[in-house]
Formats: C-alpha cells, structure tokens, sequence
C-alpha cells in the first residue's frame, strides 16, 4: 500500500521578490513497510523533501499523498495532528532536552497526543532501543550513541506509522551508529516504515531502497544490491 504519493512535486523559497527553486517536479512513492534512504549532496533537496513529507512544510505545486488522502486541502492544524500522530522523527544532533531525566525525554510528546498511561509507553519505547536501564539517568549523563537511541525511542512512542531519521549518525562513532542503524533495521523488519536522509553512501545502504538527489531532481531510484546490516553494533554486508 502506497503512503506516500509524489506527483510533480515542486518546491520554491520567495524571498524579497527573489524566487530560490528547490525540488523540480518529483514523482516517487513509498509504500507502507519500506525502509528508503533519500541521498544527496549538500543543497540536493533532500532535508526540504524530508520537511514536506513530514508536515513540516508544504510543497508550492504538485500533489502530495498520504495514506491515499490529498494533503494539499488540509489545514496547518489538521496537518499538526497528523504530524504529532503518525510521524516520529530523529534528528542528528538529537536534539534532547538538558538537565532532564532519560525517561521525561521520551514523554515529551506524549503531552501533544490523546494517549494516556504516559510512564508505560515511554518505558515500553526506551525498552524497545535497549535503555529501560537509563530512564533515571539525565541526558548528559549518558554517551553520544545513548543519546540517539533516547531519540529514536521518543520518535517511537506515540507508535507513528513512519519514522524519518535525518543524518541520524553523522554525530556517532561507527559502532555507535551501527548499534542505531540496527535498532532502525529492526524497526523496519517488525513492519515500521522508514525513511533515512542521509549524503553518505554508506549509510545509505543500510536502506533497501535509495532515492538519489542532485539539484533539486531525482538522478536515480534503486534497490540497494548490497544491503549494509547492522549486527550487535558491528556491519555486515548480504
């Protein structure tokens, strides 16, 4: 089932009568279950893709599906709410709050949703990344490749249909972020779709499908042919 839908997608910035062109007419779907790398240079396009598939900002033309609904009609609070409950997001710098407990972390967007019993689905999500054993710990407290662990399980716990992992180990050490790509792959394999932004190849291939960015355009969309898989915080190629 497709849960993303693209069709000649187009991206500008106007700023002071002067027009920025970003993303030239994508057309891509992803479908529910995939897990899809979007790769590219710097100034590709891929972090606006992202921000547009993720609610966070809205394409100039083009239409753009979810879960088969036409996003273009929705309101900027009705888009929120999708935002809030079918998308997680993980970020580079992992943007944690400081002097705050592991375990609070995790909550924080709870407080946005209509889910209740908020101790027990954080502690469920930081089970899930393997750190029900640091929920009382402060977040500088903890390591780097922790940290972002915390931050994929506060993108798990309000159970999003997709998770977008934006350069999620560009901040790691490589048995950091292979331990991180493993907690992702896993996600994927339980039926979690994900979709990793990334400029590096190497991380790109942990993916099992790479959408490739150049000036704003698709250059290729490919099956990755020799998947990298993470294993215990170590890689293995298939």
């Amino acid at each position: 089932m497709s849960l993303f839908r693209v069709v000649d997608l187009k991206k500008e910035y106007v700023n002071d009568e002067v027009v920025t062109r970003v993303l030239f007419g994508l057309t891509f779907d992803i479908n529910s279950g995939e897990f899809v790398a979007i790769m590219g240079p710097s100034g590709s396009g891929k972090s606006t893709l992202m921000h547009i598939l993720g609610f966070l900002d809205r394409p100039t033309s083009g239409r753009f599906e979810f879960s088969g609904n036409d996003t273009g009609g929705f309101s900027d609070s009705e888009l929120a709410r999708i935002r809030n409950r079918e998308v997680g997001f993980v970020f580079q710098a992992f943007n944690l709050l400081p002097r705050t407990t592991v375990l609070e972390n995790v909550k924080l967007p709870l407080v946005y949703s209509e889910k209740e019993n908020h101790d027990e689905l954080a502690r469920r999500a930081l089970e899930a990344v393997g750190l029900a054993h640091r929920l009382d710990y402060f977040t500088n407290q903890i390591s780097g490749g922790e940290k972002q662990r915390v931050a994929v399980a506060r993108a798990l716990v309000c159970e999003p249909k997709v998770i977008f992992a934006d350069e999620p180990t560009g901040n790691l050490d490589s048995k950091s972020g292979a331990a991180v790509m493993q907690i992702l792959q896993r996600l994927n394999d339980s039926g979690k779709t994900i979709v990793l932004v990334t400029h590096e190849l190497d991380t790109a291939q942990y993916a099992k499908r790479v959408i490739r960015l150049r000036d704003g355009r698709i250059v290729a969309d490919e099956q990755v042919a020799a998947r990298r898989i993470a294993h215990d915080g170590e890689e293995l190629k298939n």
